[in-house]
Formats: C-alpha cells, sequence, structure tokens
C-alpha cells in the first residue's frame, strides 16, 4: 500500500453504504483496511444492485483495497479478535445502532482502555445522543430530515431524491474528514484518540446553505425550485433545439454581462436593475425566459461553444454513457480499467482527489468473503492450527 495513509490502520465493522464509503476512502489512500464481515453473506451490499455473477458489482467498487476477515460477532473468541486488532489499529469505524458496539463489549470505555491512541468513528441516524439516538436511520431518512428532499423537485410536486444515496456519502465524508482531523492530533502528539459522533441527518444539514438564518431573520422558507438556484441569478436548466438539456450559471456579475451579450440581449446585461445578483434575483423568471428563447433555439453543441467562447459556465447534462466516453474524464483518469474474480474486464471509477506527491492507487477490488481471513489472524500471531480450531468452532469463515 502507498499513498498519504500508508502506515494507518482502519478496522471497518459497517456494512452497506455510509461507514463501508468512509473506509474505502481512506484505503484508497494507503490505510490498510481490515473489513469485519458476519459469517455466511457477509456485507448485505454484496448483493445490492446490479450483479456480475452473483456480486454486487457496487460491491467491487465500494470495497477496493479492503480486506476481508469474516468473524462472528456473536462469540467471545470473536470479540476477543476484534479486540486484539484494536490494540495495534488507528481508527475503527462503524456504523451499527448507538448502543450496539457496547452490547458487543466494545464500548468506547473498552476500546480507549486497550489503546488510547485509537479513534472511534461512529456513524449513525441522528447520532450518539439526543431524543432520536436510538431510532433506526438510513440515509434517506437523514436527507428527508436534514432538509434537502423538502427543497429537491418541482414546485407543486411532491419532494424528489437524488438518484443516489446522497446522505450516506456525505456522512461518509464527514467521517473521514473526523478520523483525519484527530489523527493529526495524534500523530502530532497533542493527545490521544478521541469519538468521532457523525450524523446522517446532520452531515445533510450541514450543506444546506444560509437556510436557517433565512429562516430565523426573514421568516423565509426555501421551496422546490427545480433546476433554479433560489436567490441566484441567473443559474438554471435550460432546453435546446435538439431535446437535450444545458445547465447554464450566469450569476456573477461580469459573467452575467458575456452571456447577455452571447444570447443576443445587451439590453439586459447593461440595465442598471440587473448590475447585481439581488436585482436579477428578483426578476430571475425574466432573465430565465431571454436565455430559454436563446437556447431552445439552437442545437446544444452550438449553445455549448457559444457559451465557451463567452467564457460563461455551462455544461450538458451526462448521463452515465456521457461520462465514461468524455476526453476531460478519462485524461483526469476518472475512469479506470479493473478485472473481476474469473477474468473479465469493467470499468470504474477513479480516485478522488487527486493528489501530486502521494496519489491514491486502486490495489485489488472488493475481495471474497474472508479472503484475508487467514493473513489477518496469522498477523496477531495466531497458528495456522489455531486458524484452523476458530474454523472449525465457528468463529471465522
Amino acid at each position: 500500500m502507498t499513498g498519504p495513509l500508508q502506515g494507518v490502520r482502519v478496522i471497518e465493522i459497517g456494512t452497506l453504504i455510509a461507514a463501508p464509503f468512509a473506509a474505502r476512502l481512506m484505503g484508497e489512500f494507503g490505510a490498510e483496511v481490515i473489513k469485519i464481515e458476519s459469517l455466511g453473506q457477509g456485507d448485505p451490499l454484496r448483493k445490492w444492485r446490479k450483479l456480475h455473477e452473483g456480486t454486487s458489482l457496487w460491491w467491487y467498487l465500494q470495497s477496493r483495497n479492503k480486506k476481508s476477515l469474516s468473524l462472528n460477532l456473536k462469540s467471545a473468541e470473536g470479540i476477543d479478535i476484534v479486540k486484539r486488532l484494536a490494540e495495534s489499529a488507528d481508527v475503527l469505524i462503524e456504523n451499527l445502532r448507538p448502543g450496539a458496539l457496547e452490547k458487543l463489549g466494545l464500548g468506547w470505555d473498552v476500546l480507549h482502555a486497550l489503546n488510547p491512541k485509537l479513534t472511534l468513528v461512529r456513524i449513525s441516524g441522528y447520532g450518539q445522543s439526543g431524543p432520536y439516538r436510538d431510532r433506526p436511520g438510513f440515509g434517506a431518512i437523514g436527507e428527508a430530515m436534514g432538509g434537502i428532499r423538502y427543497t429537491t423537485g418541482t414546485p407543486g410536486s411532491p419532494p424528489a431524491r437524488v438518484g443516489v444515496s446522497l446522505g450516506d456519502s456525505l456522512a461518509s465524508m464527514h467521517a473521514v474528514m473526523g478520523a483525519l482531523m484527530s489523527l493529526l492530533r495524534v500523530k502530532t502528539g497533542q493527545g490521544d484518540g478521541q469519538v468521532v459522533d457523525v450524523s446522517l441527518a446532520e452531515s445533510v444539514f450541514n450543506v444546506m446553505e444560509s437556510l436557517v438564518p433565512e429562516y430565523d431573520m426573514l421568516g423565509h422558507v426555501r421551496e422546490r425550485s427545480g433546476g433554479a438556484l433560489p436567490g441566484i441569478a441567473p443559474s438554471n436548466t435550460y432546453p435546446t433545439a435538439d431535446g437535450a438539456y444545458v445547465v447554464i450559471a450566469g450569476n456573477s456579475d461580469p459573467i452575467f454581462k458575456r452571456l447577455m451579450q452571447a444570447v443576443g440581449r445587451d439590453d439586459l446585461g447593461e440595465n442598471p436593475a440587473f448590475a447585481h445578483n439581488d436585482g436579477r434575483a428578483a426578476q430571475s423568471d425574466l432573465l430565465d425566459a431571454a436565455i430559454s428563447a436563446w437556447s431552445s433555439a439552437l442545437p446544444i453543441d452550438e449553445v455549448l461553444k457559444t457559451l465557451e467562447q463567452a467564457e460563461v459556465p455551462a455544461g450538458r447534462i451526462y448521463n452515465v454513457a456521457d461520462i465514461v466516453a468524455d476526453p476531460h474524464y478519462q485524461a483526469r483518469e476518472m475512469i479506470l480499467d479493473a478485472e473481476l474474480p474469473g477474468g473479465a474486464s469493467v470499468k470504474m471509477p477513479g480516485i478522488v482527489p487527486k493528489l501530486s506527491d502521494t496519489p491514491g492507487s486502486v490495489n485489488w477490488q472488493g475481495p471474497a468473503l474472508g479472503q484475508h481471513t487467514d493473513s489477518v489472524l496469522g498477523e496477531l500471531g495466531m497458528t495456522a492450527a489455531d486458524i484452523a480450531q476458530l474454523k472449525a468452532s465457528g468463529v471465522v469463515q
């Protein structure tokens, strides 16, 4: 393993999305990630979405660079193995229900006593405290209660959702951010490890911009606005003559003038009422109508070419086929070729962010269940006979 997190050991006790995505991000940058899976089927993500020869393609992406240790956490021997791993780990990431880790005998008091330098990252629906602490929470519920669902969709329609598990992904990124902050504190000698408490709902709420002060000071409740960006104009989705759609962001003062010149509406660009965003936002419908009248008369390629020449931010709305074929994505190594078990070739997303000196890497795709059980236990000093006995007694797989 190479990367800026080389030498960092991460234990993952999680399923599906939030904790596994956080651990994946750390593994891509060099951390050793040991994923603890239940006996039998392992992480349910192995069977989610589209499958290839019985295994989820998402699994191969979500679990790349991870070691799979299949372990019975209902056994005393299994809990003892986790404790032994925690003694040499830097981070433990989990997304169990609050209190579940404690019921296993792996609460913070136990882990901290075993390894004061350990950082415990806990991802849950509502956090480790508060009146909703014990409620079950998925990313979709976090999106609903974090405010983003209410503001997503077209006016007058029911709230919509983004087509990916956004709440989980936002929680994962906050989890990694918190883990790295805690690691920095430990590595620079400023203190011991600590608990990083990440809520799905709060992670969504954290990206909701000025939602709260607008409500508190002005009584304004932000509503659904379709493709527009409320209070920032012009910024919307516009039709083209060939049935495509283009997103145009002409919302800074100089860009707005260039946009109006490009669409043949210098009268609007030079109007003092539209010199600044507050004036434009007050008449966003008028501006959107002017831009739509221009874009809808031209094919999208001509729209994009004109706006690029005018230095106006604009982009075609891509589907996955557009992304995979795009030369910029390819040049940035955002589309990687991978090999699955059995030799099948498949394209996978690249790594973000791009680091100049210590870039991330993909060393292997998501492993088979328990693929690294023997090697992980061997590193704990167990002999082949010890491991065989654990397998025979149903502790590991």
